[in-house]
């Protein structure tokens, strides 16, 4: 079936919960981690596209003053806006993406399992307004991609393809990653500095720092457990 809003209408008309979000341990994890693989404690502007019924949303929200979220069905932006309608800095629109990229500027963008949906085209177009809507003013300015690495069922792309994709398009320093079986995660940013240079207690001289989960991008090939 294609990825359409029709097609992602009909999976929120069955359930409200379709990647059951709200139940596996499997998904509140790896909440817990992109939560932890964000560099800044906090987060000016803010913008998830592909917010589904907004579970993310709820975790993003406390680091935030402002948030934008998004989604190309109208089932699950009625969804988000009604888990989230006590939170007054969180926005949820009807957009489909990447043709209807909000026109705002951001110093975080998560973007979480719907990169895939993509072919390489429209995936280059996203990953081309992620970057024009990053300030360069704003050095925390970060972009954060978690995706499911197996390949799906009519997906162009794996994860793992995507987010190589995504590190050449947006051509950032990368400053975190992760990836088991499942999933992988990775953080780029216009800070190239650790967390730890930036709070001032590390000065690494002539060196940019690299994530200790992944110290060189041909790991991104390398089998788990090799």
């Amino acid at each position: 079936m294609p990825h359409t809003p029709e097609h992602f209408d009909a999976m929120f008309s069955d359930s409200d919960d379709p990647w059951h979000f709200k139940t596996h341990w499997y998904e509140a994890r790896k909440r817990a981690l992109t939560l932890a693989g964000l560099p800044a404690a906090r987060f000016t502007s803010a913008y998830e596209p592909g917010c589904a019924n907004g579970e993310l949303a709820l975790a993003l929200a406390p680091r935030c003053d402002r948030l934008l979220i998004s989604d190309g069905s109208a089932k699950a932006v009625t969804l988000a806006r009604e888990r989230t309608a006590h939170l007054t800095h969180v926005e949820v629109r009807l957009a489909w993406l990447p043709d209807e990229w909000p026109d705002q500027a951001f110093d975080l963008i998560v973007v979480s399992e719907m990169a895939y949906y993509l072919d390489a085209a429209a995936l280059d177009l996203l990953a081309d307004r992620m970057r024009a809507s990053l300030l360069p003013n704003w050095s925390n300015a970060t972009v954060l991609a978690c995706h499911w690495r197996p390949r799906i069922d009519g997906c162009a792309m794996s994860g793992d393809e995507v987010h190589r994709r995504l590190a050449d398009r947006l051509a950032l320093p990368q400053r975190c990653g992760y990836f088991d079986d499942d999933f992988r995660l990775d953080v780029w940013s216009l800070d190239a500095r650790s967390v730890a240079e930036r709070e001032g207690f590390r000065s690494t001289p002539g060196r940019t720092p690299a994530c200790a989960s992944r110290s060189e991008r041909s790991m991104i090939d390398r089998p788990v457990g090799q």
